[in-house]
């Protein structure tokens, strides 16, 4: 498999932060997220991904609130959310802040009272009975018919409308290996005519690298959670990180400890990682991958957010900002941390601390996790030349070291450096 379009350069070893505006504010409003932008600017995030924007439907609604996923216009703004006008102040906000706006894309299936219900019938799939339906079970949308080639044109001129009319920079597409990989090559070579766009897709299927530059690290996720469990060693864990450099050039897996999801139906990073939950978060942000962080995951948020009800977000004092900001912005600054190759180390001392070295050029980063709830481990690591001084992500401080220099790594504990 061969990847037929190029990623647009600004989101090559970028970040992306995941935005769920009901929960966000108080209000759950476009102008109430923005208020945060100059934050997470500050913070270090690039990319912002709007979870879906359109109206939902009201027919078989789930919750109070119902679905995002269950929109009853491609073209319409969430009502709850404020008007287009707010979005396009968001993006406009957004862009003079350095970021990029991705869209949440949902191509696969409609609320059952989307307004092509009753303007094109045929658009949609039937059962034996001539029923509306969706394949996956989910009570409260149904299933569009992708061998309909004017539903296929359609569907493309409203992502094209966005890009027109609020200067998106790009979609995350929904379950997008229910979709034919063809329509996306469609909407793909549509849509970057306009302008260069940033395509990630819901799908841990490596085929949609052809049309896609990311692509979700759900195998990750899952292995990740059996280690946790103590249902897979290091070794398996491992082999799931080494992966993502095996990937076709120009090709990137989204990892994430948390997601709009996970939260919401699998438990929080907390539930899932415990104390090891900062280790894990490291790991995604130093990886030879695309890291996501999800609203409130900076506070930290330590609860599950409602999926269907309102449910904000306690603001306090976002004490983990420092965190993420520290270890996004190593990568915006090094092009080790942004684009570099990964090799792996050998570690004496700690039977479950990993290590590697990102390098490009002259450049490198040197990073250290303890995977385990032992303390006080004095380690040595092997196979990369570390002579020379290096300077933390965290504290800035610098160091020399050299082939026999110790770190000392606490309970799922963390050390990155750069040079």
């Amino acid at each position: 498999m061969a990847k037929l379009f190029p990623t647009v350069g600004w989101a090559r070893g970028s970040n992306v932060y995941e935005v769920n505006i009901r929960q966000y504010t108080a209000g759950g409003t476009f102008a109430g997220f923005a208020a945060h932008i100059p934050r997470l600017a500050e913070m270090g995030v690039e990319i912002l991904w709007l979870m879906p924007v359109t109206p939902i439907s009201l027919e078989k609604r789930q919750g109070s609130l119902g679905s995002y996923y269950a929109c009853s216009s491609y073209t319409e703004v969430n009502p709850e959310f404020g008007g287009a006008d707010d979005l396009r102040e968001l993006v406009r906000t957004a862009h003079a802040h350095g970021m990029r706006v991705i869209i949440d894309w949902v191509a696969n299936h409609t609320g059952w009272d989307h307004h092509w219900t009753k303007a094109h019938p045929d658009w949609y799939l039937r059962d034996e009975d001539g029923m509306y339906f969706d394949a996956n079970g989910w009570a409260d949308v149904i299933d569009l018919d992708y061998s309909n080639e004017a539903m296929r044109k359609e569907m493309i001129r409203c992502m094209q409308f966005w890009i027109d009319s609020c200067d998106i920079d790009g979609f995350r597409c929904d379950m997008a290996h229910l979709v034919p990989l063809d329509f996306w090559q469609q909407a793909r070579v549509a849509c970057d005519s306009m302008k260069p766009l940033f395509w990630l897709a819901e799908t841990d299927n490596g085929l949609y690298h052809e049309v896609f530059d990311a692509t979700y690290a759900w195998s990750w996720m899952h292995m990740s959670e059996r280690y946790m469990k103590g249902e897979a060693d290091l070794a398996a864990f491992t082999r799931e990180l080494r992966a993502l450099n095996e990937l076709p050039p120009d090709c990137s897996k989204l990892l994430f400890t948390s997601n709009h999801d996970e939260n919401s139906w699998n438990g929080t990073e907390y539930e899932k990682y415990g104390d090891g939950a900062r280790a894990m978060a490291v790991l995604c942000c130093t990886a030879q991958a695309m890291p996501l962080v999800y609203s409130g995951q900076e506070v930290p948020n330590t609860r599950r957010l409602k999926f269907f009800d309102k449910d904000q977000l306690d603001w306090n004092e976002p004490v983990l900002a420092g965190f993420y900001r520290s270890l996004l912005l190593l990568r915006r600054h090094s092009n080790a941390a942004r684009y570099g190759e990964t090799a792996w180390l050998d570690v004496e001392g700690g039977e479950r601390v990993i290590a590697f070295v990102r390098l490009h050029e002259q450049r490198a980063v040197l990073v250290l996790i303890n995977l385990s709830a032992t303390d006080k481990l004095r380690v040595r690591v092997k196979g990369y030349p570390l002579t020379g001084t290096w300077s933390s992500a965290f504290s800035g401080l610098h160091f020399h070291f050299d082939a026999e220099t110790v770190f000392e790594l606490g309970a799922w504990g963390y050390l990155v450096y750069q040079k």
